[in-house]
């Protein structure tokens, strides 16, 4: 069967807000002046706009927009939404990341945790490079833990005997986010200067099992789309994947801790 769309659950999403937020803020830190001011900005996969406000901050005259395909998400990005303390508008609209074709130019084109569910992102590259500015910037963060024991369980588990009919091909795929190299070819060929880079942060989460909380805001979304008109399903796939993830993931003292590797690209148009 096809992987359905996931549907998100902001409020799931944000339970760990903190963890998610801070590499976009690490990404950004790498961002060097953009070629205009007032800017102009997209943020592709805003989710519930939470860190896009990280963008307003850093450029507070800028005109941003952030897009997502979730109506979920979209939904809780209202409060943040209008005019900013430094003059600039911050404004969120729909758009689906598969197809999407920007129609203006822009000063910076970001990306927190999306594109790894796009999986034609490589081919996009071009059309969104063309969208920039000269001197312009693609700075982009996804999950880089495909290998991690909190996918391969998944994994494991929606193959087997009990899950495999039912939810076969339900996750992203192993190659959903490419080796570093991939993207330093692909960009430099591209006319970009690139800076790219890999971290692994100590994830430190609390509360009773952590890990599985944190999976069901994201990685796990195929599964529990899938099985939302089956609750008795779902609780099985939840309390088997539950019990793999306390064994690869034993709670401290102090909390649990969900070793997690980020990919960074920050590639500047040259002008």
């Amino acid at each position: 069967m096809a992987a359905a769309a996931p549907t998100w659950d902001p409020h799931q999403y944000l339970r760990h807000a903190a963890h998610r937020a801070r590499p976009f803020a690490d990404l950004l830190a790498r961002v060097t002046d953009l070629p205009a001011d007032p800017a102009r900005i997209a943020d592709l996969g805003c989710g519930p706009g939470n860190v896009t406000v990280q963008l307003a901050e850093r450029w507070p005259t800028a005109h941003i927009t952030g897009y997502d395909n979730s109506a979920e998400m979209l939904a809780r990005t209202e409060e943040y939404a209008g005019p900013t303390l430094g003059g600039g508008r911050l404004d969120f609209a729909h758009a689906d990341l598969t197809d999407w074709a920007p129609t203006e130019t822009y000063d910076l084109i970001a990306s927190n945790a999306a594109l790894q569910w796009v999986p034609a992102h490589l081919e996009a590259l071009p059309g969104w490079l063309d969208a920039l500015a000269p001197g312009g910037t693609l700075a982009v963060q996804m999950p880089d833990n495909i290998d991690a024991p909190l996918h391969v369980l998944m994994r494991d588990l929606v193959g087997s005997a009990r899950w495999k009919n039912r939810l076969a091909d339900v996750l992203r795929a192993t190659d959903s986010v490419h080796d570093p190299l991939v993207y330093l070819d692909r960009l430099e060929a591209l006319g970009c200067t690139t800076d790219i880079w890999q971290t692994t942060y100590m994830q430190l989460l609390n509360g009773p099992d952590a890990v599985l909380d944190w999976a069901k805001g994201t990685g796990l979304r195929p599964v529990l789309t899938t099985l939302a008109d089956d609750p008795e399903a779902r609780d099985s796939f939840l309390t088997a994947y539950r019990d793999l993830l306390r064994d690869a993931y034993p709670e401290q003292s102090y909390g649990t801790v969900l070793p997690f590797r980020r990919l960074f690209v920050v590639a500047r148009k040259k002008g």
